[in-house]
């Protein structure tokens, strides 16, 4: 019996994360005003004054509130317990995708967000489907939508970012940003992906950088890059990196980059 009422009090410790705006966050208590949010603590999980939650600030903190007060408009949680994020890198990770066909970029979404990307940047490429080309701008509200929720199942401290798509040319202008940048190549046969991370880290610039080291991964659609896209990434910087002796996916190929980087750099 004993046992029994043990797992019982560990499975009630497994609370639901919300994510909430800095203006919404007092001195010693929280309020809740996303409709969304309130229909789902209120009406799914079914929770009642004194439950539990977990409250992040997609900034810094994050929370574990019992809830005072619901009603239709707000909830309202009184602070228990407050910390700096735990779960999130030390390192900036941004994906830049090449827009994949068939609605694979929610998996890729899904998946890197649970690895730990910080932004996801859909981006047209040479070899991009035309198809998709003209319903990107579309996608983008419901692929945020998948990013937010696989942040709250995994229990991220932010909600990763997916912006809106850009063509190659803007992607270069955008990627000089970086501090690092990841280039996962079929065809690059003299430096692994450890190698390539192993050489950033003895650099005196990963060393000498106080705060975040930004990265920036570059994964291509079905296909992967023609030569003059290389060409114009490695002459901004991008380091090449083989993912192993197989070809990957463009579907597998960002989790597989963003779960070495992880424990490469984070572990």
């Amino acid at each position: 019996m004993r046992e029994i009422g043990l797992r019982y009090v560990q499975f009630q410790k497994i609370m639901n994360r919300f994510f909430v705006n800095q203006g919404d966050i007092h001195e010693d208590s929280i309020t809740i005003k996303d409709r969304d949010d309130i229909k789902h603590i209120s009406k799914v999980l079914r929770l009642s004054i004194s439950d539990q939650l977990e409250i992040s600030d997609s900034q810094e903190f994050e929370y574990i509130a019992e809830i005072d007060f619901i009603s239709q408009d707000e909830i309202n949680l009184l602070i228990i317990d407050k910390n700096k994020f735990a779960r999130e890198a030390k390192n900036r990770i941004d994906l830049f995708q090449g827009i994949p066909k068939l609605g694979k970029m929610e998996y890729i979404i899904q998946k890197c967000v649970e690895i730990g990307a910080n932004k996801i940047v859909p981006v047209f490429t040479e070899r991009s489907v035309p198809l998709e080309k003209g319903n990107s701008a579309n996608k983008v509200e419901r692929w945020q939508k998948v990013s937010n929720e696989a942040a709250k199942q995994c229990k991220r401290g932010i909600l990763p970012q997916v912006s809106p798509s850009m063509n190659f040319t803007s992607m270069i202008k955008e990627l000089k940003n970086y501090d690092f940048i990841i280039l996962p190549y079929e065809n690059e046969a003299s430096n692994t992906i450890k190698d390539v991370l192993v050489k950033i880290k003895r650099t005196e610039k990963f060393e000498s950088i106080v705060n975040i080291n930004r990265f920036a991964v570059i994964i291509g659609p079905e296909g992967g890059f023609p030569n003059t896209e290389v060409e114009a990434l490695v002459s901004i910087g991008a380091l090449k990196a083989s993912l192993g002796k197989t070809i990957l996916r463009t579907e597998t190929a960002g989790a597989a980059t963003l779960a070495m980087m992880m424990y490469e750099l984070e572990l």
